[in-house]
């Protein structure tokens, strides 16, 4: 079987590594759920390669990512449920139908106003999935309805605040978050000093929502900061290996203060580098 640039081809593999007998013994042990966590990888792995602006990657990751859905249309089709190709009709579909700015007569005169539609249209389609399932099965209701609980903390703190937000539970100055963020790290303070451990974990979960809270006031999200914390740490952290390297010693040899001063000159370093 050659590669090739047509969806077909990445279907047939699929089928055939399913297929009883002949197939792949690890794929055909695969069900929804054990496929599920390798999903959410993926997933990360394309926000990696973004992050770090490697276009050869993205594309790779991207056919990685592309391949999880094929995996998960394949399963539904064996149970005959759903396929490949309903999943194309089903995104198609809601793509026409979230932009009648494009494809009907609605008009949209900025991308605040397209975003409402949006949201306005989900709604709608939201309550017609309710209606078909004649009451059966009780959808989530209230202002912050319909966020996956399965989502990472940080973007769903993020959109939870985003929720809220729509509705008026919101601050209008980010230096009043700020402040909020310089109450919490108090209150967790307190809970250290008092010995509380477990109160002081609670205590920056708080923390931690707040500074979502302020990432999202100044135009931005905590999960690429702190993605672009964690990049920052590695690449300075490896500075200061290089450099014991070259004294001939190793981070397990060095005093923290050795280590402290190595990275403050990471940053002077990094600092020149960039001028």
């Amino acid at each position: 079987m050659t590669p090739s640039r047509d969806i077909s081809r990445l279907l047939e593999i699929m089928a055939a590594l399913r297929t009883p007998r002949t197939g792949c013994p690890w794929d055909l042990e695969q069900n929804f759920a054990t496929i599920a966590p390798y999903t959410l990888e993926e997933a990360y792995e394309v926000a990696d390669a973004i992050q770090r602006h490697d276009l050869h990657d993205l594309c790779d990751e991207l056919g990685d990512l592309l391949l999880q859905v094929v995996f998960h249309a394949r399963m539904a089709e064996e149970q005959k449920a759903f396929d490949f190709g309903d999943v194309v009709t089903a995104v198609t579909h809601k793509m026409i139908r979230r932009h009648p700015h494009v494809f009907g007569d609605a008009q949209a005169r900025s991308a605040g106003d397209v975003k409402g539609q949006w949201d306005r249209i989900k709604a709608e389609e939201k309550a017609e999935r309710a209606a078909k399932r004649g009451g059966a099965v009780e959808e989530q209701k209230g202002a912050l309805a319909g966020i996956p609980v399965a989502l990472p903390a940080l973007p769903r703190a993020q959109k939870l605040q985003e929720k809220a937000s729509k509705v008026g539970f919101d601050w209008n100055d980010p230096l009043a978050v700020l402040a909020k963020i310089k109450e919490e790290a108090d209150e967790v303070a307190e809970a250290i000093a008092a010995g509380q451990r477990i109160h002081a974990q609670e205590e920056i979960g708080d923390l931690l929502f707040a500074v979502v809270n302020l990432a999202r006031h100044m135009g931005g999200d905590a999960e690429s900061s702190l993605r672009g914390t964690n990049q920052k740490f590695e690449r300075r952290f490896a500075w200061i290996e290089q450099a014991l390297e070259k004294q001939g010693k190793t981070p397990q040899s060095s005093t923290l203060a050795e280590m402290d001063a190595l990275w403050d000159a990471a940053k002077v370093a990094e600092r020149k580098a960039a001028e």
